[in-house]
C-alpha cells in the first residue's frame, strides 16, 4: 500500500507554510521528518491525515486520493500518534486501546473476541497490559504515550504516523518504542513516518530521512546524504560534527561550539547536573563564553558525554545504561564543591540516575542552584514521584527556575558580580 505525496502546496490561511513536497513511501519504510522549529514538519502529517487540505497536488493512499475516502476507510489504513493526547475522562487504558478498533466495528457494535485479542496483543508489544486496568488519568507522561502508541496499532493501519512519539519517554522506553516500530516496518510491512527533533534517534532508526526548511525540502534519502555537516549548518545553523556509532554503525551528531574567542575574563567555576542531550549545547555556550565547565553524573555513549569529551569538559562518568554507583555519585559531589553555580537541566529522571537529583539537593545547601525548567517535572519523572517530591523541595528552598539559554546566562552574570564584588 504505498503513499505518495505529490507536489503538495499548504497554506495556513493567505501564509504558505509547505511548498512543492514531494514523498514516496512503501511497504516497510521508516520515514523520520527533520528539521528545526516551524520548518514544516508537523504540518505535513496534518496533511496526510487529512487535518490540512492541500491546495496545491495530492497525497496519493494506494493510488487514490485521500479525500475521496471516507474518515472510516481512512482509519482502518492510516493511524496517527500526536504530540499532545489529552484525555480528561477516567477511561482505563485498556478502553482508551479499544477505541482504535472503531473503524472496523459498525454501528452500536460492542468489542468481540478478536477486538480483544488484537488490543491485548498491541498492549504487550508497547509494554503496558499491565495498565489494562489503570485509569488513564493516574498514569504518568511516558504510561499515557505507550498506551497511546497502542491504541493506533489496535486499528491494524498499514501507515502509522508519529509526532515526535518519544517525547515523554525516558530512554529505555524510547528504545522500546522505536524498536517496536522498527520491527513492524520490517515483519509487517508497515509504513511508519515520524517526526524527530532528535537527530541520533532519527539515525538510528529510520531508512530515509526528508530534511525540511521554511516549509521546502532541503535533502531527502538515506541518513548518510542527508546528515551531513553542510546540510546541518545550513538548516540548523550550527556547525556539528558527524561520526559513525561504533556500537550500531548508525551516524550521530554532535554539536560544535562556535569559533568564537572565549572571554579570558569569566573565572567562575560551572557545575552541570545533565544528561540525554540535555545539556551539549549548555556545555558549548559556556564553554564559549570562557566560563569552567564540569559534569557529571552522565553516562558514557549519552550525547551529553560525547559534548563534553570535544569539549575537554572534566566530568564525571558512569557505564552506558548504568545507575549511578555511590563512588560516581561521591566525585560528583567532589566537583560541585569547587563550584560557584551548579545547573540542573531538564533531564529525565529514572530510578537509575535518581543520585542525581540528590546532588542537586546537596548543592542547593551551600551554593546557587539553576533549575532549567522545559515543561512540567512530572512528565520527565519516571520514579514514581520521588523525583517530582525532591524537585518541589529544590524550588520552595530558593533554586532558581529559568526557561532558556538567555535567561541562564543572565543569572551566571549576576552571580558573578555577587562573587567579584
Amino acid at each position: 500500500m504505498p503513499l505518495k505525496i505529490d507536489n503538495i502546496d499548504c497554506y495556513y490561511g493567505s501564509i504558505k507554510v509547505l511548498e512543492s513536497i514531494d514523498l514516496l513511501a512503501d511497504s516497510g519504510d521508516f520515514i523520520g521528518v527533520i528539521g528545526p522549529n516551524g520548518s514544516g514538519k508537523s504540518t505535513l502529517l496534518r496533511s496526510v491525515s487529512r487535518i490540512l487540505r492541500p491546495k496545491v497536488g495530492t497525497v496519493l493512499l494506494n493510488h487514490t486520493d485521500i479525500y475521496a475516502l471516507s474518515s472510516k476507510e481512512i482509519a482502518k489504513r492510516l493511524a496517527v500518534v500526536s504530540q499532545d493526547n489529552v484525555i480528561n475522562f477516567a477511561f482505563t487504558a485498556l478502553e482508551i486501546v479499544l477505541m482504535g478498533r472503531t473503524p472496523h466495528q459498525g454501528r452500536f457494535e460492542f468489542e468481540g473476541e478478536r477486538d480483544m485479542s488484537i488490543a491485548r496483543k498491541a498492549m504487550e508489544l508497547t509494554n503496558t497490559w499491565y495498565l489494562s486496568e489503570r485509569p488513564i488519568t493516574e498514569l504518568s507522561g511516558g504510561e499515557k504515550q505507550r498506551v497511546i502508541i497502542a491504541r493506533a496499532l489496535a486499528q491494524e493501519p498499514r501507515i502509522l504516523l508519529l509526532d515526535e512519539p518519544t517525547t515523554h519517554l525516558d530512554i529505555n522506553h524510547q528504545i522500546e518504542i522505536m524498536d517496536i516500530i522498527k520491527r513492524l516496518t520490517r515483519t509487517e510491512g508497515l509504513i511508519a513516518i515520524s517526526v524527530f527533533h532528535d537527530l541520533n534517534l532519527a539515525s538510528r532508526y529510520c531508512d530515509i530521512l526528508a530534511l525540511l526548511d521554511h516549509g521546502k525540502v532541503v535533502s531527502i534519502g538515506p541518513p548518510e546524504t542527508v546528515l551531513t555537516a553542510e546540510n546541518i549548518k545550513k538548516v540548523y545553523h550550527t556547525g556539528v560534527l558527524v561520526k559513525r556509532h561504533p556500537v550500531t554503525n548508525s551516524l550521530y551528531i554532535i554539536p560544535l561550539p562556535d569559533e568564537k574567542p572565549a572571554a579570558a575574563s569569566q573565572r567562575m567555576a560551572i557545575h552541570l547536573i545533565c544528561g540525554g542531550g540535555s545539556g551539549a549545547q549548555l556545555m558549548h555556550c559556556l564553554t564559549e563564553h570562557g566560563y569552567q565547565v564540569t559534569a557529571g553524573v552522565i553516562n558514557v555513549l549519552d550525547a551529553d558525554h560525547e559534548a563534553a569529551r570535544y569539549l575537554n569538559i572534566p566530568t564525571i562518568s558512569e557505564a552506558p545504561f548504568s545507575p549511578i554507583t555511590q563512588e560516581a555519585h561521591q566525585a560528583n559531589i567532589e566537583l560541585i564543591d569547587q563550584a560557584d553555580i551548579v545547573i540542573l537541566t531538564n533531564i529525565p529522571f529514572g530510578h537509575g540516575n535518581l543520585k542525581n537529583m540528590e546532588a542537586a539537593s546537596i548543592a542547593s545547601k551551600g551554593k546557587p542552584l539553576v533549575l532549567i525548567e522545559d515543561g512540567p517535572i512530572e512528565q520527565r519523572d519516571f520514579t514514581d514521584g520521588d523525583a517530582e517530591k525532591c524537585y518541589i523541595d529544590l524550588k520552595n528552598n530558593g533554586a532558581i527556575v529559568v526557561r532558556n539559554l538567555g535567561e541562564v546566562l543572565s543569572i551566571i552574570e549576576k552571580q558573578g558580580e555577587k562573587i567579584w564584588s
